[in-house]
Formats: C-alpha cells, structure tokens, sequence
C-alpha cells in the first residue's frame, strides 16, 4: 500500500510537539497518510524525547522518538526571528491544521490560535492539547500523564487492596488524550471542509482522565458508590472476572456473562463448585468473591496455565499472563504484523509496532523518523524559496 493511497494523503498538518501524547495522537494522523511536519527548536535540540534514554541512534534521536514519529517530517523554523516566523505563516497557508502539546497559556503567546491565523488560512484547524486547558485558572499548569492518573482516581483503583496508591504501569492518560485529539482534529478538518471555516479544537489531559472513569464514575456521581481494589486485579462487579494461581504461573478468566460461567463450570468440570448456592447468580458470585477464588485456585492448580488454555480458549475469555519479554516474544504479535522492522538510517534491524488500524485488510505502511530538521530545504523549496535564500536563513538561524 503506497501513502498515496491512504485515506488522509493530502492532508498536511503542523505540529508544536514533545514527549507522548502530542506525538502519539498526530502519529496515527501520519500513519494514515497525512503529511505531518514537526516543527521543532534546533537550539533547543528538537522534540524533548530526541534526548531521552537510555537507548540512542546518534544525535538527536532515540528509541524513546522513533516510537512516537514513524511518518513524519522535521523542520526547524526559528519562530522567534521574522524569516522564520514568515516561512511558518507560508507554511500554514498552505496546510489544513496546526497541532500543538504545549502549555495551556502558550498557544496565545506563539500565535497558535484560529484567531491569530485565520487571516492567513481561514480553514485552518488549530487543535490544542495541554495539561488542564487553555480556559481556566490552571491553564500555565505544567502538567504529565501520571499526575492525571494521582488526581483523577486511578492510584486508588489500580493495584491490590491494602497496597499504597499505584499508578497503570504505562501512560494510558497521554496515549488515550492523544488519540481523542487526533479524533477532535479530524472532526474539525471535516467541518472546514464543508463550510470553509476553521476553529480551534481543544483537548486536556486532565479532561480525558476524568472522562476514562466511566462507569465507577457514573456509579459515584449518581449513586456515590466509591469503587475501590478488588484482590486479583478482578472486575468491581462482575464474578470471577480476574486472576487465578495455575501450577505454573497465573491466568486471567473473563466471566462476564452467565453463558461464559456454565462454559467455565463444563470445562473445569467441578460439580461441587456448579451446585453450591453461594455460586448459583452473579451477585452471590460477587458477595462470596473470596470463596470461590480459593475453590478456584484449587482446581486451576492442578494444570498448567498452557494446558488450561488449550481447553478454554475459544470457549470463554482467557488469556496468559505474560511479563513484557513473553508478551513481545510471543510468535503471535509477529506473525500478524504487529511487530515489524523500521529500517533506521543507523539501524537496518529497528523494530516497532505497527499502527493497529488496519485498511483492507493490510497494514499501514512505516517509515522511521526523521532527523532533526532533515526536511528544512525540501519544505522550504515547496513554497518558494531559493538555495540562496534558505542558505541565508540558515546563516541567520532562522531555520
């Protein structure tokens, strides 16, 4: 599949970018074909993560970048000097969208906003992706996924009971703010297109988090039920819906329905388990949560998790519980395209993840990230400068 013929080819997107959750969103904007252009600070060495370990491939590049910038294009227009300024105004007349990560007061201040570009491009979309938003008093907040996680509630209902507060091993908050803005930014282009008009977009990270609670948050808003831990990583409801001891390690079982517990009951083939009344409904199920984890584990203990696998897979939900060297080194992930090698200019072996959309039925096509500035005289060039005028930018570090 060439990125000609992907869905958002022609579509050409600025971003002011770092870390995760910026570039994780606009990643996928990139990886269905949209030209996205970081626009980034030689002096400062570009997007922060170009400098983040503890893996490196050269200067001002990472395995911590390349996750994040499979697609893009860098250049390294100095806003803070007037040629840089007007060849980044060139650039947005000639774009459909701006995106940024920065600071909730920043946007105003580098002139990021519809109101400070409509008059060059009055279709421009600029999406703003910040910590706490750009209207409020929190708005010149710095702010990261894992203090989304400390105030939103997800410490208190991540781990086991009785255990301190713990954070979601991975940055789920960026990942899931990044992938709504990428949502936001869409919706938006889609209106431009219909009515001329652009807008500003807006999307924090605290917002998101908050909105992730879902169903706990449902329940105590309406009911002020605080859900809490629940021993083996279990569903706050639903029974048994969580981890069990295996004669080698763990497995994790998914009850949800009644259906999938007689599918359990006929598998492990435990008739004392089957007829006892504390077990007989989900909610008697639920209260006595503890007793049917032990008879559980007694009968789950008597195979291995490979074993038990054999027999319940396609039957009800359940899978392995795999440390991250077994989850990556499973065939499965491979042998679907999941995991492929991006050929890097230092690293002909660079593997990554494939972008888990998938367009008639392939994959999308990856290229890795580009070096700092690497696309400063091919942009340059698209809108009209001369060799001689991008060598005196350079001289003047205006790029």
């Amino acid at each position: 599949m060439s990125r000609s013929d992907l869905p958002l080819a022609g579509v050409r997107i600025l971003t002011f970018e770092n870390f995760g959750a910026g570039p994780f969103g606009s990643m996928y904007l990139a990886d269905l074909g949209a030209e996205v252009i970081k626009v980034e600070s030689r002096g400062q060495g570009g997007d922060a993560t170009r400098g983040m370990g503890p893996y490196f491939l050269g200067e001002h590049d990472s395995h911590f970048f390349q996750t994040f910038n499979l697609n893009k294009r860098s250049v390294t227009f100095n806003l803070k000097s007037e040629a840089g300024r007007a060849a980044f105004h060139k650039l947005v007349a000639r774009s459909d969208a701006v995106l940024n990560n920065l600071r909730g007061d920043q946007p105003d201040k580098l002139g990021l906003t519809y109101q400070s570009l409509a008059a060059i491009n009055p279709r421009i979309v600029c999406a703003h992706l910040s910590a706490y938003g750009r209207h409020n008093e929190r708005r010149a907040w710095p702010g990261y996924d894992y203090l989304m996680q400390a105030e939103a509630g997800y410490l208190h209902v991540t781990g086991e009971p009785g255990s301190p507060p713990s954070r979601m091993g991975l940055s789920i908050v960026d990942f899931m703010t990044g992938i709504t803005t990428a949502l936001a930014l869409l919706a938006a282009l889609f209106g431009a297109a219909r009515t001329g008009k652009g807008r500003d977009v807006d999307v924090s990270l605290f917002d998101v988090a908050l909105h992730q609670l879902s169903y706990p948050g449902t329940w105590y808003l309406n009911e002020k039920l605080v859900t809490g831990r629940a021993p083996r990583s279990a569903h706050p409801t639903a029974t048994p819906v969580q981890l069990f001891t295996t004669a080698d390690g763990w497995i994790f079982v998914m009850c949800m329905t009644e259906k999938f517990w007689g599918e359990l009951m006929r598998v492990i083939d435990a008739p004392a388990i089957a007829s006892d009344p504390r077990f007989a409904t989900l909610a008697a199920r639920r209260e006595h949560r503890e007793a049917l984890t032990n008879a559980l584990d007694a009968v789950f203990a008597r195979d291995t998790t490979t074993n038990w696998l054999t027999r319940l897979q396609g039957v009800l939900p359940a899978a392995p519980v795999h440390d991250l060297a077994q989850a990556l080194d499973n065939p499965f992930p491979a042998a679907i395209g999941m995991i492929r090698n991006t050929p890097h200019p230092l690293r002909a072996d660079f593997k990554s993840f494939a972008n888990p959309i998938m367009l008639d039925g392939a994959r999308l096509p990856a290229r890795s990230a580009p070096a700092l500035g690497a696309d400063n005289d091919a942009v340059l060039d698209e809108l009209g400068y001369s060799a001689e005028e991008i060598a005196t930018m350079r001289a003047a570090d205006a790029i």
